[in-house]
């Protein structure tokens, strides 16, 4: 059974508090001021603190920045104010989350819904390996590459954050590997045998999102011939990661709000309420105070998310890792292709200095596109991108004997229908092969298969 310590200097509040987590299967203990606090922990290590700041001989700050006596408790701030000036610091010192007076038992399972037994991994994050060690390795952690000063600081964020329920909001540009930062935590978190989901919140219908989060029942609308699980209910016990998060419709920002403060939400068309037990992952490329500016995001929502923030940094800050990058993605390319090329020293010296505003997704196109490209077992300068002279998208040299498909397009064309064009021909010219075609096109997969499904529609 998991021990609770509730700390708090009004004695009728910790009495309330200690039976609400009694009910919830706890063995509880209550301390009023900071010498109780000390005594109970030694005492008795907790697994989760309720703590309030104002007690009685001093503040309860004290305990949250001494990290040997709270031993990686999960710390959940009681407090009788609601501002976010009051609360963000509290957060960004260590507390996982936060309760308003008079305690709610909703909310109060909503916060422990979030939390789970701790794990063999647990105990691995408590003394974590040095980041800096990267260097004498492959310069690998987790699902990121890099050897860059940058990246061994986020390295080392991830693994003070990845044990932790803490909500993380990752902010970075396109392509810069948001969703891989977010994977990496949840490998490295208590969660990793559950699900990981990823879903982009600007590229779902407005008209489907909630019913793509939340789920719906059979019936709750024309078309739900079924009941239909969310992504909340299929990552169930994992991590959900909201992608674009400033592209969720505002009506629905209000909705997560309320998920993240009672840990409870309902299917669409249901009068029964599910319990929420995921880790929230959110990331924009977007600033998120300008986005609440704007009113992309709400600023509630924004302090619900930003408890621990993480910012990625562009791959023109660490063009250092270009070369490892690089070789990391032919070495994956090879493998799928059945055939390894290498990258002659030249053309790493070329890749090594673009600015790559499409960032580490821009990398891979380009090595892909060099790999279909070159005829030999080495990549040389000549289909890499020039910062002197980027490439024009040209379709892949004709197989000997046959001549190469040109486009004749009438002025007046549209460029979106030229792009089309362009697009399918290329397809039909490499058969059918989608990841070729992309990496000749110098666009994504991803983009590939939204621009198919496009063409499919009309």
């Amino acid at each position: 059974m998991n021990h609770a310590l509730v700390i708090d200097h009004d004695v009728d509040s910790a009495k309330a508090l200690a039976a609400l987590m009694a009910g919830e299967r706890y063995t509880v203990a209550c301390a009023h001021t900071l010498r109780d606090a000390r005594r109970q922990m030694a005492l008795q290590q907790p697994d989760i603190v309720l703590l309030d700041l104002q007690l009685r001989d001093g503040s309860g700050m004290e305990l949250l920045n001494d990290a040997s006596l709270i031993n990686h408790a999960e710390v959940v701030l009681v407090t009788g104010q609601h501002s976010a000036g009051a609360v963000m610091p509290v957060l960004r010192g260590g507390a996982a989350s936060y309760l308003v007076k008079p305690v709610k038992l909703s909310q109060l399972q909503g916060v422990l819904s979030r939390f789970m037994k701790p794990t063999p991994l647990k105990a691995a994050l408590r003394e974590p390996t040095d980041p800096a060690d990267t260097r004498a390795t492959n310069g690998r952690f987790g699902h990121l590459w890099g050897r860059a000063p940058v990246m061994l600081r986020l390295y080392e964020q991830i693994s003070r954050v990845a044990g932790t329920g803490v909500t993380v909001f990752i902010t970075g540009e396109s392509g810069s590997g948001k969703e891989v930062v977010a994977q990496t935590v949840h490998d490295l978190s208590r969660r990793s045998t559950q699900p990981f989901l990823a879903v982009n919140c600007g590229a779902v219908s407005p008209n489907l999102i909630e019913s793509e989060l939340f789920g719906h029942e059979k019936g709750s609308f024309t078309g739900a011939e079924r009941q239909h699980p969310g992504y909340f209910e299929r990552a169930a016990g994992g991590t959900l990661f909201l992608d674009e998060i400033t592209e969720m419709p505002p009506a629905l920002q209000v909705k997560l709000l309320r998920v993240l403060e009672t840990g409870r939400y309902m299917r669409v068309g249901s009068t029964q309420t599910l319990a929420a037990n995921v880790r929230v992952i959110a990331a924009t490329n977007r600033d998120p105070l300008e986005a609440v500016a704007a009113g992309k995001l709400r600023e509630d929502l924004m302090y619900r998310l930003h408890v621990f923030p993480i910012e990625l940094p562009p791959l023109r800050d660490r063009l250092e890792d270009v070369p490892l990058l690089a070789a990391h993605f032919l070495v994956g390319i090879g493998e799928q292709e059945g055939h390894r090329k290498r990258l002659t020293p030249a053309a790493l010296a070329q890749l090594a200095s673009n600015p790559w505003p499409g960032n580490v997704r821009e990398l891979r196109n380009a090595v892909q596109r060099a790999y279909v490209m070159a005829p030999g077992d080495e990549i040389d300068t000549q289909w890499l991108p020039n910062k002197a002279q980027p490439p024009q998208p040209v379709l892949a040299a004709p197989d000997a004997g046959s001549a190469a498909t040109m486009l004749g397009l009438p002025i007046g064309t549209s460029l979106a229908e030229a792009e089309r064009q362009l697009i399918l021909a290329t397809l039909q010219h490499h058969r059918q092969h989608k990841e070729r075609t992309a990496a000749v096109l110098g666009i994504s997969l991803k983009t590939l298969y939204n621009r198919l499904k496009e063409y499919a529609e009309t």
